[in-house]
């Protein structure tokens, strides 16, 4: 992270500590354009909807199905069992109030399908979007999104300033998780505020490695590429193969505009040495263009989420198979996860001790206490009867 970057943001969230709402309003009109009420009125809502077109509408609403049907089967429920006559589980609670970014630059509604669906049937209640105001309005799409998902406080805010309103509760309730992605300030905002309220993650520019053979279809290839790089700088795509062909037929095909990110290609003399790298790069999308893809899931060790087949690009994942596009980046699929219901959930140890396992193994206790110097802890096993 530049420390330019870092100190500015630094700087902004001292001022909405210090100042609250009247730095707010400040950050609003330098950074936004934007001098209004924050909140979305429902008027705004029902003119966005009424602005669309059936079409759009119901492309929005299959999309948010397929998200739907394949996360409620991530469904977590309590857990416990008996032992000794002692109960031990674990109890599954929701969080009570999340707040979603979503990028409004570059319009992205479906971030907002794709947490804000898993949130609802996790069971969250209560949902604040922010998204920065173009021209003093949020995309018709968000709105329309966020009126399906019965979201009712949306608020025209972006940057750093936004991700410092959900966490310090300025113009609104503090939220207790922060969910979506944003340019590098909001990223450092949230790093920033990590530990005031939950943060998803700190995503990075978008990546995509591809594994293909000798099979694999050299124009499916190239898009395949190229879609992940349009996404802007920073963006990154690798072709990992064992055909020299098709490294060349995409080298003489491919010019990436200026703006856009970068592709490396790199030849290896089989498919095992390609999925080692492909673990080493540990990257958010991970394309298996080969003859049988499904033989290649037992060498996948990191990945944000893998596609295999001529006929799972990307852009699909992004756009309507239903499963999760909010992935790890930047190589942290080593140690993070896809976003899903677990997410949206708290789990809760729980233990309902009977006297007779108690007084039977609280000899283990009072040694451990002894061992660490913790007398009281010690006590508070022995005085019981």
């Amino acid at each position: 992270m530049d420390g330019s970057v870092e100190n500015k943001v630094r700087k902004i969230l001292d001022e909405l500590r210090r100042d609250g709402i009247s730095a707010l309003k400040r950050f609003s009109i330098e950074f936004d354009g934007f001098d209004g009420d924050f909140r979305v009125g429902k008027d705004e809502i029902i003119n966005a909807e009424a602005s669309l077109t059936q079409d759009e509408k119901k492309t929005v609403e299959k999309i948010m199905d397929r998200i739907r049907e394949y996360h409620k089967r991530q469904m977590i429920e309590d857990s416990m069992f008996i032992s000794s006559g002692s109960i031990y589980g674990i109890l599954v609670r929701p969080i009570e109030r999340i707040g979603i970014y979503v990028p409004g630059g570059k319009p992205l509604p479906s971030t907002l399908m794709m947490v804000g669906v898993p949130a609802r049937l996790a069971g969250v209640e209560e949902i604040v979007v922010v998204s920065p105001p173009k021209e003093g309005k949020i995309d018709p799409r968000i709105l329309f999104i966020a009126k399906i998902l019965e979201i009712e406080e949306i608020y025209k805010l972006g940057g750093a300033h936004a991700i410092g309103a959900m966490a310090f509760g300025i113009g609104m309730k503090k939220v207790d998780k922060i969910f979506g992605p944003g340019n590098q300030y909001v990223n450092e905002a949230k790093r920033q505020v990590f530990g005031i309220v939950g943060i998803d993650s700190l995503a990075g520019p978008s990546e995509v490695c591809i594994v293909a053979d000798d099979s694999a279809k050299r124009e499916y290839v190239m898009f395949d590429l190229l879609s992940q790089v349009e996404h802007g700088e920073g963006s990154k795509a690798w072709l990992l193969t064992t055909s020299k062909d098709l490294i060349e037929y995409c080298e003489r095909n491919i010019e990436i505009p200026k703006g856009w990110g970068e592709i490396e290609y790199e030849l290896f003399d089989d498919i095992e040495r390609c999925m080692r790298r492909a673990n080493e790069l540990a990257p958010e999308h991970l394309e298996l263009l080969v003859k049988n893809p499904l033989d290649l899931l037992k060498m996948v060790k990191n990945a944000g989420a893998v596609y295999a087949g001529e006929y799972t690009p990307t852009s699909a994942g992004d756009y309507f198979l239903g499963v999760n596009h909010v992935l790890p980046t930047g190589g942290t699929a080593r140690f993070s996860s896809v976003l899903g219901l677990w997410d949206f959930v708290k789990r809760i140890s729980f233990a309902c001790v009977g006297r007779d396992e108690f007084m039977k193994n609280r000899y283990l206790g009072i040694a451990m206490a002894d061992v660490e110097k913790m007398r009281n802890h010690g006590k508070a096993l022995e005085v019981r009867e």
